[in-house]
């Protein structure tokens, strides 16, 4: 049994992280240069055998492996491993073969990897705002026809979107087989294998293409206004390359990251959003970014949310699908669905971590008869696609208020055969994605990113009020009795259940005397930078009334509460308050 590539990719990443932090890659190099320089004669080069002994006789591999616990593979039966050491962050436990545990893929076995590595590159400018430079699928491969195990290769990076055909920049990228393989390929070899994978992903591409044509043909046939609905078959990446929508998602676990798809739906609503730019008139410019260029700029459109929830919901579990449609005023749009075993329809709106349960209207029933009124945003849906199936709507309304979401009825949604899907999508196949890297830890510290923005709100709000001749007296108290309401705040954006209200204002009743009149305002953003934050703060009245407050024993508070999610994405409260006394 193989590995799935998702849990090879996990794997690895765990294997790397425990590598890293016994500094193993140091004392690997510490042991070459002993071996060496005491144990071999001049020109006699250093083979995998050699090194792994003089790791054996100082004890590396066993302190690695005490580290790492596996489950042979006992009469071709498999068994999941022990649990791992709490310090091993791993996710799930890893189906094993038996292997000697000292040997290494030959170059033929790495040959037949056809995953690229993907390469992002980002600006980020002096206020931490990130822009998407480059996106860049590197094969690699040719280091393995190299003599030496070593080779350069010079990297023309093209820009993204609009500018996809413009050049950034080249980069020179040195490629390093480490340990060095016993026995190396021609490059003749090599390049015949990439030129076979080429002409079978062009192959792949055109029947996929032809399909897909018959398929519209097919759609159009059942009915003529179907032309107008958005039925979305395949979309443009950061590059500009045409890909299958199918192929965007991707089952996607969060390991010990996220806990509950409602979380998970709170992080993808916290990621920023910003429309793919467009220059000139025209409309919108649609751009699709690959999950990698998504997460590393930490925003994106619609879309971009939809894929990334709709596969965090697909890793819990749950039938998951992306909605292509269009919400109020025929404005295009991309959210998610899910279906219970109950039959119960949920939509999961990315940008803002909405749910609604969708009850379709009857359009017979009689006017008597009371109609459900929707509370979601979207008003008609053309498709629905995952990472295997892709469903075009043939009802005769594709108002979402009308649909009916039974996606087994074939006279309601024409499927695309899923084989077509998987030969271009399926993860493996050399047309799609590589795998989606594990999502990243947070490296950002809430309670000290807290504090800082509080104190230079405190400052920016000193230096206002000082503007307008006016004084200001913080309360510390005061302050601190606010972060019970944050925590409350943030909850409910995550669950939809509130909590802990009465609390915050009993505090807040007891620490404001009688004659008193106390006022508060909570904002929320998915940015740090406190300049901004307040610019925009002091745009809505309710808060500039509090920020400006004028009147006897003005008491003034702020509290700041960050809270951190994978991929250094965050939700920042803020509260302002005041307190004085009334005076008729």
């Amino acid at each position: 049994m193989s590995l799935p590539p998702e849990k090879a990719s996990e794997l690895k990443q765990l294997i790397h992280q425990q590598l890293n932090k016994m500094d193993v890659h140091g004392r690997i190099r510490e042991v070459l240069a002993e071996t060496i320089r005491e144990e071999l004669v001049p020109e006699q080069q250093l083979s995998t055998e050699d090194l792994i002994k003089a790791l054996r006789r100082r004890g590396i591999i066993d302190d690695v492996m005490k580290e790492l616990t596996f489950v042979a593979d006992l009469a071709d039966g498999e068994l999941t491993s022990s649990p791992k050491p709490s310090n091993f962050n791993d996710k799930q436990a890893t189906l094993l073969k038996k292997s000697d545990g000292t040997r290494m893929a030959d170059a033929t076995t790495m040959l037949s990897i056809c995953d690229p590595v993907h390469m992002v590159l980002i600006k980020t400018d002096i206020f931490g705002e990130t822009s998407l430079v480059a996106s860049y699928f590197l094969e690699w491969r040719s280091v393995l026809g190299s003599d030496n195990g070593t080779t350069n290769i010079a990297v023309e990076l093209l820009g993204v979107g609009t500018e996809s055909k413009v050049s950034v920049g080249i980069l020179n990228v040195k490629v390093e087989v480490y340990p060095q393989l016993n026995q190396t390929l021609s490059q003749e070899i090599v390049n015949t294998q990439l030129a076979l994978e080429r002409q079978k992903t062009a192959e792949r591409e055109r029947l996929f293409l032809v399909y897909a044509k018959q398929w519209w043909r097919e759609y159009l046939q059942i009915r003529p206004s179907h032309n107008s609905r958005l039925v979305k078959i395949f979309a443009q990446d950061e590059n500009g390359i045409n890909r299958p929508v199918c192929s965007y998602v991707r089952p996607l676990r969060a390991g010990r990251l996220l806990d509950t798809p409602r979380q998970a739906a709170r992080f993808v609503n916290v990621l920023g959003y910003e429309r793919a730019s467009v220059i000139g008139g025209g409309g919108k410019h649609e751009q699709w970014c690959t999950l990698l260029a998504f997460l590393c700029r930490n925003k994106g459109d619609c879309e971009d949310h939809a894929n990334l929830l709709c596969s965090l919901l697909l890793g819990y579990g749950l039938e998951a699908f992306v909605c292509v449609g269009t919400k109020a005023k025929g404005v295009p749009h991309a959210w998610v669905m899910t279906c219970g075993t109950d039959g119960t329809i949920t939509f999961w709106e990315s940008l803002t971590g909405h749910r609604y349960i969708h009850k379709p209207i009857n359009p017979d029933d009689p006017p008597a008869v009371e109609q459900p009124k929707p509370l979601y945003p979207y008003r008609t849906i053309g498709c629905v696609f995952n990472h295997q199936m892709f469903l075009g709507n043939c009802q005769p309304s594709d108002s979402v208020e009308l649909c009916v979401f039974d996606l087994n009825d074939e006279s309601k949604w024409k499927p695309m055969s899923e084989e077509a899907i998987k030969s271009v999508c399926a993860p493996g196949a050399t047309t799609s994605l590589p795998p989606f890297p594990p999502l990243c830890a947070s490296v950002i510290d809430s309670s000290v990113t807290s504090n800082e923005i509080e104190m230079q709100l405190r400052l920016l709000v000193s230096e206002h009020r000082q503007d307008l001749g006016l004084t200001t007296v913080w309360e510390d108290q005061l302050s601190y009795l606010l972060s019970p309401a944050l925590a409350s705040y943030e909850f409910e954006r995550t669950t939809s259940i509130s909590a802990g209200n009465e609390e915050f204002q009993d505090a807040i009743r007891r620490a404001v005397p009688d004659g008193h009149t106390f006022k508060g305002f909570p904002i929320h953003f998915v940015y740090r930078n406190a300049r901004r934050a307040f610019a925009t703060c002091l745009r809505s009245p309710f808060c500039e009334e509090i920020i400006c407050c004028r009147g006897d024993q003005v008491r003034l508070a702020v509290r700041v509460r960050v809270f951190t999610y994978p991929e250094s994405a965050c939700a920042v409260w803020i509260m302002f308050a005041c307190k004085y006394r009334s005076v008729l």
